[in-house]
């Protein structure tokens, strides 16, 4: 297992939340390089155009193999986290959505994610990531790691 290349999809105030995802990962021996603007990318204080951002958010998710979307109370409401899953649908990405850690059982999640993930689980199901990442399939799940029915017959049309 070398270094995967992910992008991790997520509302902005859940930043904390990404970089714990991240270092649980690590913790399980997955050496993963993320791809998505977080906490650890530079900011320099400028509002960038959507056209922009629409450009860059489409260049780093072609850098990815993988595309997780963390799943919190906020994430099914922004439009940004819409198109990411949009774009990875269309580049063929793995789709995988993970929970946030203490998300309850009535969260939000995204129409399209739930259209177009391979598999959605619980935080506590971070060692399963890592397997997904990798190509493996797992049960979908609920918030509390508990085995959940499909949202949807999966399908690769947009």
């Amino acid at each position: 297992m070398g270094t995967s290349n992910i992008f991790i999809s997520h509302y902005g105030k859940d930043d904390v939340h990404v970089q714990s995802l991240k270092q649980r990962l690590k913790n399980v021996g997955y050496d993963v390089r993320n791809f998505s603007i977080d906490s650890t990318k530079h900011k320099d204080g400028r509002k960038p155009s959507d056209a922009v951002v629409a450009r860059l958010l489409t260049m780093r998710l072609k850098w990815s193999s993988t595309f997780i979307c963390l799943i919190g109370d906020k994430t099914h409401t922004r439009d940004w986290v819409d198109f990411e899953i949009g774009q990875a649908h269309k580049q063929g990405k793995r789709i995988i959505g993970i929970y946030k850690h203490g998300s309850k059982a009535n969260v939000g999640v995204p129409e399209k994610l739930k259209k177009y993930a391979s598999n959605i689980i619980g935080w506590n199901s971070v060692a399963k990531l890592g397997e997904m990442i990798e190509g493996k399939n797992f049960p979908a799940e609920n918030p509390d790691s508990s085995v959940a029915p499909s949202f949807y017959n999966r399908t690769n049309k947009c």
